[in-house]
Parts: C-alpha cells; structure tokens; sequence
C-alpha cells in the first residue's frame, strides 16, 4: 500500500509564492512538513485515481457478478 511514514528525508529546491511563504513564516509553520503532508495527500488521490480508472471494467465486473449470483460465502454470514 502507499505507506510513506519513516521514509528518509531529501532535500529538494522548490520555488513557491513569495508572498504565501512569507504568511506562513509569519505564522510560524513548519513549510517543508506541511508541503510533504500535502504532496503525500496528492499522490494519494493521484494514484487511487489511477488505479481506479485502470481497473474500472474488472470492478464494474465483479458488481455484475454480485448482483447476479450474490456474495460468496453469504450464506456463512452471522448478520
């Protein structure tokens, strides 16, 4: 799954809105930690985008299946 805690850290130039940055100084946030939360979110929905546009028709397929024959192993089911 995409599970970035504990990776490693590298330093990498950004060029961002002078005036943003600034506010955010004056506020006092951590601006690397908050674009390395954001980028992490992005990619996130980025790749779960991905992956469901690459694997729309197996799902649409599988729904088919379940509606016509019903969950497998429902019958098993305690509730």
């Amino acid at each position: 799954m995409l599970n970035f805690t504990n990776a490693t850290k590298k330093p990498t130039n950004l060029s961002l809105n002078s005036k943003v940055l600034e506010m955010a100084r004056e506020m006092g946030m951590n601006v690397s930690q908050t674009v390395d939360t954001l980028l992490a979110a992005e990619v996130r929905r980025c790749y779960w985008q991905k992956w469901n546009e690459e694997n729309k028709d197996a799902v649409a397929e599988y729904n088919t299946r379940i509606e016509r024959d019903g969950l497998p192993l429902a019958k098993y089911r305690t509730f």
